[in-house]
């Protein structure tokens, strides 16, 4: 029967590896993915874990962080259908739970906030995508069918199907699972676009202060009525549009935040 559940778990990570990544062509390359690899050990690790064998659960983990350079702590508990896209990097601490389906991206930390025994890593709910180099610290929970952007580095709990980004991350979106419709919640600031924004008003304002001072007093200088802009018009549309619409991102953006 142990044997049987093994093999149904791997047959699902496998089909993981199919459904989440386009590049996937066939079996062959498929098991020669480290994500593989590493979830394969990590399995046969936790079952010597849980059984407290001493000393080998971490000389697995071990080598499979040599193999794969992917850092999976034996007590970790995994769900069915984990994938680890690329790989590289990704660190999951001890008491990190993760449920059925989850997918991760190369860079990401599932860590701990301090030193202090017991749960200390985050739980993610079935479902949940974190993108490139995020961090998930602490005892917290990701709910079902949530996304972490890429970058991002989470601290509080993140509710399901929302979207978290930024640093440190806040909630941007929120997704309907019937009908995958995303609502913004918030406004993504724009310091660099709100500066030039600004720079260009000031300039203007100056322009026409200028034409006053000279319309007083008579003395008109050509060089200040050449029409120039240091910026191209179609990046002041852009701006423009961004203030229009309140300096809301993309919706390819909020809705995956990197990942």
């Amino acid at each position: 029967m142990a044997t049987y559940s093994l093999l149904r778990v791997l047959r699902d990570d496998i089909r993981a590896i199919f459904r989440n990544d386009p590049a996937a062509r066939n079996l062959a390359e498929v098991l020669l993915y480290p994500g593989l690899h590493a979830i394969v050990l990590h399995r046969l690790a936790h079952a010597l874990w849980r059984r407290k064998t001493p000393f080998l659960p971490r000389l697995i983990s071990q080598y499979a962080r040599f193999l794969t350079g992917i850092e999976i702590h034996p007590g970790a508990c995994i769900g069915s259908g984990f994938f680890i896209d690329h790989g590289m990097g990704v660190v999951i601490g001890e008491t990190t739970e993760i449920g059925n389906d989850v997918m991760l991206y190369q860079g990401v930390t599932l860590g701990g906030t301090g030193k202090q025994q017991g749960k200390r890593h985050p739980t993610l709910a079935d479902k949940v995508v974190v993108g490139v180099g995020a961090s998930v610290l602490g005892a917290i929970t990701v709910g079902e069918g949530a996304r972490v952007g890429g970058g991002a580095v989470v601290v509080k709990d993140v509710p399901a199907h929302a979207t978290a980004i930024g640093v440190p991350a806040r909630i941007v979106a929120t997704r309907d699972p019937a009908t995958g419709e995303t609502r913004r919640v918030e406004s993504l600031p724009d310091p660099e676009g709100e500066m030039l924004r600004g720079l260009r008003t000031k300039i203007l304002e100056l322009e026409m202060r200028l034409a006053d001072l000279e319309e007083a007093t008579h003395v008109y200088h050509l060089e200040h009525h050449l029409t120039y802009d240091a910026l191209p018009e179609s990046l002041w549309c852009i701006l423009e549009e961004e203030e229009y619409r309140n300096g809301v991102a993309d919706g390819e953006y909020s809705q995956g935040g990197g990942i």
